[in-house]
């Protein structure tokens, strides 16, 4: 458009030039002839209309708006058109050249309106040839990506490269084909050794609590071995039900855990209370329990046990002296302690595989929360930490509701 408009303006602009020159010629060759030869008439040409008059003759054969103007080249537009005038006033005579460009001006308004139109139309064409081009150049990407979409999350993902020609998308969906075996392939290999570890370790730690049960049964046990045969038994018991959870972590992600029964909660919390009782040892700690109504959850026992456990002893782990205080009731388990708190730059990172605080001493790899992150999320569970105005840190897991 712009293109047009530009080569429009050089045409009329190089016109008007042409004209006002060829008129100034005229003019100077009729104005010559004229005093080499008085019996020169006028007019001289057609469309070019030429003028001799003196100043003040009473015989006015020129338009007053034209006489009026000064010597040079002027345009003038009146009701019979538009003109080009070519003045010259001498003393002695005033010359006129009149030249009709109102078929000119009528030419450039139509070719004017037929470039305007001509490029309209191409833009619109150009518009629907770019939009056509475009569709049918990106139709094979955005084929591939609804495919992607379309993948289902379990099984093996169907090729994608089967699809597409063998061209820029096709060696793409071929590099994403191999990229999705190769996380198929790592996903069930991480989810077969979850299983077969989980599996394998329930036989030896079932045996492990047998043994412990039947040596806790003697009534003649010495006192610090029968608290060490506790210590087995609650490390067994703990090690049982986190192997239990990643079993139905594991099949529950693979749709074939089938363990729904209710579970009642705070049974649970006082069964796992009773296991870190003697994490307690020689510390100025209380450990309490309140249940102020019933919270079931449908759910596998050693889930809720794995959960609520790990937030029990991270409590009892951190906290050297007060209390721990786990309260149940309106869908959720609270654990409360006395203990130094988390700072809260800190918060937003406890979820974290392997996160440990800055100022957090002792053994531990950093994974109990974030499998208890894990779990919640499976469950629809939620679980926030927040620090206690009175000082210490709680716990909220909430089964249901806000």
């Amino acid at each position: 458009m712009l293109f047009a408009l530009s080569t429009l303006f050089l045409q009329n602009y190089l016109e008007d030039q042409l004209i006002g020159a060829t008129l100034e010629e005229e003019l100077d060759d009729y104005v010559n002839q004229l005093r080499l030869d008085p019996t020169v008439v006028e007019p001289f040409y057609t469309r070019i209309q030429g003028y001799i008059t003196r100043p003040g003759d009473p015989n006015q054969t020129v338009a007053a708006d034209i006489r009026a103007l000064p010597s040079g080249v002027h345009d003038v537009h009146s009701g019979a058109g538009v003109f080009k005038a070519a003045v010259r006033k001498e003393d002695d005579l005033w010359a006129f050249l009149i030249y009709d460009v109102s078929d000119n001006r009528r030419l450039e308004q139509q070719l004017f309106l037929a470039l305007v139109g001509v490029v309209l139309l191409f833009s619109i064409l150009s518009f629907m040839l770019g939009a056509w081009s475009s569709r049918r150049v990106m139709k094979p990407v955005t084929d591939l990506a609804a495919r992607l979409d379309t993948l289902s999350k379990e099984g093996k993902p169907e090729r994608l490269s089967g699809h597409f020609a063998d061209d820029e998308v096709g060696q793409l969906a071929a590099a994403l084909d191999t990229y999705a075996d190769r996380l198929h392939h790592l996903v069930e290999r991480d989810r077969e050794f979850n299983a077969d570890v989980s599996h394998e370790l329930r036989s030896p730690l079932t045996v492990i609590t047998g043994a412990t049960e039947l040596l806790l049964a003697q009534d003649d046990l010495d006192p610090r071995v029968r608290t060490r045969l506790l210590r087995i038994a609650r490390a067994a018991r703990q090690s049982a039900d986190i192997t239990t959870a990643l079993l139905h972590l594991v099949r529950a992600e693979q749709g074939t855990d089938k363990d729904s029964a209710a579970q009642n909660v705070g049974r649970i919390v006082n069964d796992v209370v009773h296991l870190y009782e003697p994490l307690i040892g020689n510390k100025d700690l209380k450990l309490l329990v309140r249940e102020t109504d019933r919270v079931s959850v449908i759910a596998p026992e050693s889930v809720v046990a794995v959960t609520v456990g790990n937030l029990i002893g991270n409590a009892m782990r951190y906290t050297n002296e007060g209390e721990v205080v786990i309260t149940i009731g309106e869908g959720c388990v609270c654990v409360d302690d006395t203990g130094p708190g988390i700072p809260e730059s800190e918060l937003e990172h406890v979820f974290e595989r392997h996160y440990r605080g800055q100022n957090i001493s002792g053994k531990g790899a950093g994974l109990g929360l974030a499998i208890v992150k894990r779990l919640c999320s499976l469950y629809g569970w939620s679980i926030r930490f927040s620090n206690r105005p009175a000082g210490g840190l709680r716990a909220e897991l909430r089964f249901f509701g806000q």
